[in-house]
């Protein structure tokens, strides 16, 4: 099992402690790959509305969170 699969199994956990401390992680987790997924367009010659688009967000939005990597 993948650390991501552990986590969205321990975030459904019956106890709130493990259940939020998997929540945490998992957020982590996303943000690491949306900068990963967002490198990865920019490389590839894609428009920062291009990306917004595909997260569902505004150009503006994307490009402060990730315009000065």
């Amino acid at each position: 099992m993948t650390e991501a699969t552990q986590l969205a199994s321990a975030a459904g956990d019956r106890d709130p402690r493990v259940g939020l401390k998997a929540v945490s992680a998992l957020r982590r987790l996303l943000e690491q790959l949306e900068a990963v997924q967002v490198r990865n367009a920019r490389t590839a010659g894609w428009s920062w509305q291009e990306i917004a688009a595909e997260l569902g967000v505004t150009r503006q939005a994307v490009h402060k969170k990730h315009g000065g990597r």
